[in-house]
């Protein structure tokens, strides 16, 4: 027993269907606030270390869309030139080998992968480099589902708990802020406390792990104020969609007005590796020093 073929009709519903899905997918992937941006979640200048994932990836695009136009032509030149004719019989002449053509398409895509790669490790050593002495210090504790904030210099923190979003209003105030000053040169220590997670700012273009027992370190300077969305990026248990937070950019006056409301809540000191899944220390809810 056969399968019956579709009718053309069938057909034209189906591939009706498959592009209306394909339609409303990318309509709905265009309205989160990051697509709503354009190419990049975040403009150029945003902090002094956009500009090279920025210039980067625009430069990235720009070269593999010449490359493109010039692959598509050369297909579109052989189509037509060696198109069969009429008056042709048998078979077209046989080529065994081309030496300067195997030469050229084996040097060329060398050479573009030594460019990007060159080019990629000016960005990547440029949007690593450390401050020596930057201004704010800030330990960034990631656990399951949520996040610590430890404002060293400050001597102040911040503690988050899992939120619940079940998309009603006001899901942004149930989730940790990071706050920090315009301006000001910021260093983050990523670490972790249960399991690998990854710290993401999208506006920021920056995005770095949190490994259980290892430091990695950001640093960069906001150079705009204003309200941008953080997530953990990488798969950390049942409630990783869940692991936000926000991120401030403020004056260096709201900033220190933050700090103060802080201590004023008792937030004073710092919550660091007692919680730790893994910790062997004796549990102290705050670190005072």
């Amino acid at each position: 027993m056969t399968a019956r073929k579709p009718s053309g009709r069938r057909r034209f519903k189906l591939a009706g269907a498959v592009a209306i899905g394909t339609a409303a997918a990318l309509l709905l992937s265009g309205c989160t606030s990051e697509a709503s941006k354009g190419w990049l979640p975040s403009e150029r200048d945003m902090t002094d270390r956009t500009q090279y994932g920025w210039d980067l990836w625009i430069n990235s695009w720009i070269a593999a869309l010449a490359v493109g136009v010039l692959v598509w032509g050369l297909i579109l030149w052989c189509i037509i030139a060696y198109r069969r004719r009429k008056t042709d019989k048998g078979y077209p002449r046989q080529l065994s080998y081309n030496l300067p053509i195997e030469i050229f398409y084996t040097f060329v895509p060398l050479a573009m992968v030594f460019v990007l790669f060159y080019f990629t490790d000016i960005a990547q050593t440029k949007i690593l480099q450390r401050s020596d002495d930057p201004a704010v210090v800030i330990d960034v504790r990631a656990k399951q589902w949520s996040w610590d904030f430890n404002y060293v210099k400050e001597n102040t923190y911040e503690t988050g708990t899992q939120a619940q979003l079940d998309g009603k209003t006001g899901a942004r105030d149930r989730i940790p802020t990071l706050y920090l000053p315009v301006n000001r040169t910021v260093e983050l220590q990523l670490n972790a406390r249960d399991v690998i997670h990854s710290f993401w700012v999208p506006a920021f273009l920056q995005k770095m792990d949190a490994i259980p027992g290892k430091t990695n370190y950001m640093t960069f300077t906001p150079q705009k104020e204003g309200k941008f969305d953080g997530k953990c990026t990488e798969l950390c248990g049942e409630y990783h969609s869940e692991m936000l937070f926000n991120v401030e950019v403020v004056s260096q006056a709201q900033f220190d007005q933050r700090m103060q409301q802080l201590r004023d809540r008792g937030q004073s000191g710092q919550i660091g590796k007692e919680y730790d899944r893994n910790s062997k220390l004796t549990p102290n809810p705050v670190s005072k020093g």
